[in-house]
């Protein structure tokens, strides 16, 4: 993000913000209620047409393109509200990301299978989606974004609701997904203590200006 700044009428979610990500890193943004994060991140996926200043991506422009035209350049995300398939089981929840991307259901569904193994979660496969419990849900939407390996992961508040110790499992799946996969790795979360474990550099937003930003220490 290059200046960006959103205005709805008079109010503006975001003022003159600038926020870069490389593969493989961890950037933690934190910020009250309302400070502009999910509005950042609408922007970056194409959800939100900035009012004005530029979103690049690997050198190319995409303030223009819709969200699954930015899914498939690489970046994908999840949603504060999981946003699953409640009709499908996990499995299928996973191949439709798949799908969408332009492959046979067949591969689809073997990715889909090999992303739930490198998670710890095979057994998840044949769950209906309806009726999982909370964290299984947050993961199950994490690995369907990252279907197809993609070059950056936008996570939108994964460990809303989770216990200490869930969150202390969600943190270390992120580490994997950046250290393992080389994933580059942007992370709304309120819970202050996960983003610290895992962050590389925190950005600070505030009624939607970036007040603070640098490493953990």
């Amino acid at each position: 993000l290059r200046s960006i700044s959103v205005a709805f009428g008079g109010f503006k979610a975001l003022d003159d913000v600038t926020l870069s990500l490389k593969k493989g890193e961890i950037i933690g943004l934190i910020g009250p209620n309302g400070a502009g994060k999910t509005t950042c991140v609408n922007v970056i996926t194409g959800f939100q047409v900035p009012s004005s200043g530029s979103v690049t991506l690997d050198g190319e422009s995409i303030n223009t393109k819709a969200p699954h035209s930015i899914r498939r350049r690489g970046l994908a995300r999840t949603f504060q509200a999981g946003r699953l398939f409640t009709g499908l089981d996990v499995l299928d929840n996973l191949a439709v990301a798949g799908v969408g991307l332009g492959l046979s259901r067949r591969a689809s569904e073997d990715e889909a299978m090999r992303v739930l193994t490198w998670m710890g979660a095979p057994h998840l496969a044949e769950l209906p989606a309806a009726g999982l419990p909370y964290t299984d849900e947050r993961r199950v939407g994490i690995a369907r974004a990252l279907m197809f390996s993609p070059a950056f992961l936008l996570l939108d508040e994964p460990a809303a609701g989770m216990s200490e110790s869930e969150a202390s499992d969600l943190a270390k799946l992120i580490k994997r997904v950046a250290n393992e996969l080389g994933v580059g790795v942007l992370l709304i979360e309120h819970n202050v203590g996960l983003v610290l474990s895992v962050s590389d550099q925190i950005s600070v937003l505030d009624a939607g200006i970036i007040i603070e930003e640098g490493d953990k220490d």
